[in-house]
């Protein structure tokens, strides 16, 4: 009955890890579900705290590579400290609305990346600075958004593997 359990608890965490395409908080959820499942059955799968303490160590550098890859594609771009924080406004907007563009699954990626050059863009027109400028730093965030969200996709791959292991252990 056990792998039953650590059979549903992977399948659940690969979904979650494409909830992370959605902008959810699904490495956080995975750990959740582990941390319950530990809870609910002790001593049944290989949830030892270091297991747990090590995916919540991975879901923060997770969260820290998308934000920073998110807002440093404008700030290298050359875009002003408003067009970063507008970039991840527009970004978590655009996510939201992308979700509901009829290509599946990228959609929300998609969305959040022109959410993020529109957010780079704006914050960048709005403090003065040419169309041109505000053009790359908002191109710039996009791409960081694109690479933030990839890098976070694969920090949740390896929590999904984590934890599948131990579950089958």
């Amino acid at each position: 009955m056990v792998y039953v359990y650590a059979v549903g608890l992977t399948l659940l965490n690969l979904a979650l890890w494409v909830g992370i395409l959605f902008n959810l908080p699904g490495a956080w959820l995975m750990i959740l579900f582990a941390a319950l499942v530990e809870w609910w059955m002790p001593g049944q799968f290989m949830f030892s705290w270091t297991v747990l303490f090590a995916a919540v160590g991975l879901a923060g550098l997770g969260e820290v590579l998308e934000f920073l890859l998110g807002a440093a594609g404008s700030r290298r771009a050359g875009g002003s400290k408003r067009a970063a924080a507008l970039a991840i406004v527009g970004s978590l907007v655009g996510g939201i609305m992308g979700t509901a563009l009829p290509i599946p699954i990228v959609g929300t990626l998609i969305g959040a990346c022109i959410g993020a050059f529109v957010g780079s863009l704006v914050g960048d027109l709005w403090g003065g600075r040419p169309l041109f400028r505000s053009f790359e730093a908002g191109w710039g965030a996009a791409v960081g958004r694109f690479w933030g969200t990839l890098s976070k996709l694969a920090v949740g791959a390896i929590i999904v593997v984590l934890l599948a292991v131990a579950a089958f252990l």
